[in-house]
Order: C-alpha cells, then structure tokens, then sequence
C-alpha cells in the first residue's frame, strides 16, 4: 500500500478546514488544478472519495470526516520532526545507566543528578557504581550505556569526551612518618604502598613524573580510592590518591604529602561511551553540562 505524501495531506487539511478548493489552493501556494490534482492523487492512494463537490459546495464525506484528526497527527509530527532536527524540540524522553567509581558518585554525581534534570529535562540518568576496570568493561559490553572514570583507556571500541581534570597527590598519615620516616629512596623498603590493582594505576601518576625510583617492602591491592584513603589515614600504608578525596585530610593535618618537590602527572575525569553508539550528540549535552558542575 503506498502511502500519502505530507504534501497531499497538507492539501486535503486545507480544503478539509476551508471547505472551498480555490481558497485552499491560495493557502497552500498552488494553482487549483494542481491543488485539484493532489486532492485526487491522494483518493486514488487511500481509495476512497473523500470529498463530494458540486458547482457551489464542498462537503467532507464519511472517509473524509475520519481522515482529518489522522492527516493532522500525521502534520504535527513532520512539524515535531522539523523542530527536533533544527534543536527547537525540548528533546525526546530518554534514560541513560551511567557507571561511576562509589566515591565519586557519592561526592559529585548524585549531587549533580539536580542540576542534570534542570539542563536536560528530557533525560533521566541513572547511576551504577562499580570500580574503573569494571564501569569500563560494563559499557563495552553494552550492560551500561556510558560511564565517568579517570582510568586511561586504549579501546578503539570507545570514545571519551573531557570533563575535569584531575590531579594526584602522594600522601600518607603524620604518625607513620614518626614512626618510619619517607625522605629518600633508602626508606622505601620499610613502607608498604597501597593501590588499587596490580598494575598501580594510581602510583603511576607519581612515578612517571618522579627522577628517582621507589622500591617497596609490600604492595596491597584494595580496589576503590574510598578504602585505599581510609587505610592510609589509619596510617597502614602510603598511596598516591586523587587530590579532591584528601583535600580535607590535607588541611586537616590527618596527611601530609610527600616528596612535595615532584607533582604528580595530572589526567582527566572522562565520559565514556561506545563509539558505535548512536546517541553521541545525548552525551555530548550531558559532559557540557558535566563540566559546568565543579569537582568537591
């Protein structure tokens, strides 16, 4: 069955409203015989008579009569359709799972969910919390649809747009250095350092920027940066953690940095996404909105 163009039944809503052929022509910008011409090309598509006309009027038959509130849905979404291509549309209803490490949702994206639904009415964010390994392979797999993490990746299957970036400080608790100082490499061995994998993710951002190499007695792996920050504090170890968690054990002297002279490389906090996916201009609202929400 072919069906009807927008064009014939923006004609046949013409006539239908107006109820005279010439006028509706007028409104439409044709002539009346090719005004004439679409009215009929479409009765042959729908195969029925839709209008009974004589010399003097023009009335809407029953096939008519039921076609008109369809023909003008059927208008109003081409319109919806003109607006949504030209950004005019407030947007489809969407939800998106978007994964993050426990602390940082914790911290600053379910703070920002308010200001989210206030840029992005037409989006509900849903949050799931998993370490940075786990996020990562969850939105591969397609289980979640994107997730913010800092951890570098290599995946030509994913796409990651910059939100903040984040700097790293080497710290550990005052009553630990009281104990077993930390000012040269010659102490190292008597300390164990804390990360979050085998490959120390975190140490890196320290060691890549350091002159000078550390060897340690014992190296324990804990997963999240929330119980790596609350082993050092409890002055069990020593671990290179993101600045904004231990901001506030900073200038409260419950850490100290060390080897404050080397700043640690920076990276970025990133919203990750598959590259196949077709929602890409969803995410690049949701990280603009993202950047404007500072960091704790």
């Amino acid at each position: 069955m072919a069906l009807p163009s927008i064009d014939s039944l923006r004609c046949f809503d013409a006539a239908a409203r107006l109820l005279r052929f010439r006028a509706a022509a007028r409104a439409v910008g044709l002539t009346p015989a090719a005004f004439g011409h679409r009215i009929k090309q479409l009765e042959d598509e729908l195969g029925a008579r839709l209008f009974e006309r004589t010399t003097r009027t023009v009335r809407l038959t029953a096939a008519g009569l039921a076609l008109v509130p369809q023909a003008r849905l059927v208008l109003d979404a081409a319109a919806g359709c003109v607006r949504a291509a030209r950004g005019e549309h407030a947007g489809v209803p969407m939800e998106l799972v978007m994964g993050t490490r426990h602390e940082l949702g914790v911290a600053w994206l379910t703070p920002a969910l308010r200001t989210l639904a206030d840029a992005l009415p037409h989006l509900t964010v849903h949050l799931y919390f998993g370490s940075g390994p786990d996020i990562v392979t969850r939105v591969r797999s397609l289980e979640i649809d994107c997730a913010v993490t800092s951890m570098r990746l290599g995946d030509p299957q994913l796409e990651a747009l910059p939100l903040h970036e984040e700097t790293y400080s080497f710290v550990a608790a005052p009553r630990l250095l009281r104990k077993k100082p930390l000012r040269d490499a010659d102490d190292a061995p008597a300390h164990v350092l804390v990360d979050a994998s085998p490959d120390l993710p975190l140490f890196t951002y320290f060691r890549d920027a350091a002159t000078f190499s550390l060897s340690f007695g014992k190296v324990v792996r804990i997963g999240t940066t929330a119980a790596m920050r609350a082993l050092v504090v409890a002055g069990e170890g020593v671990a290179v953690l993101p600045t904004h968690l231990v901001r506030e054990d900073l200038r409260a002297r419950r850490l100290v940095r060390l080897f404050p002279r080397v700043t640690p490389h920076t990276d970025w906090f990133r919203l990750v996404f598959r590259r196949d996916d077709p929602r890409r201009a969803t995410y690049d609202a949701l990280a603009q909105t993202l950047t404007e929400v500072p960091l704790p």
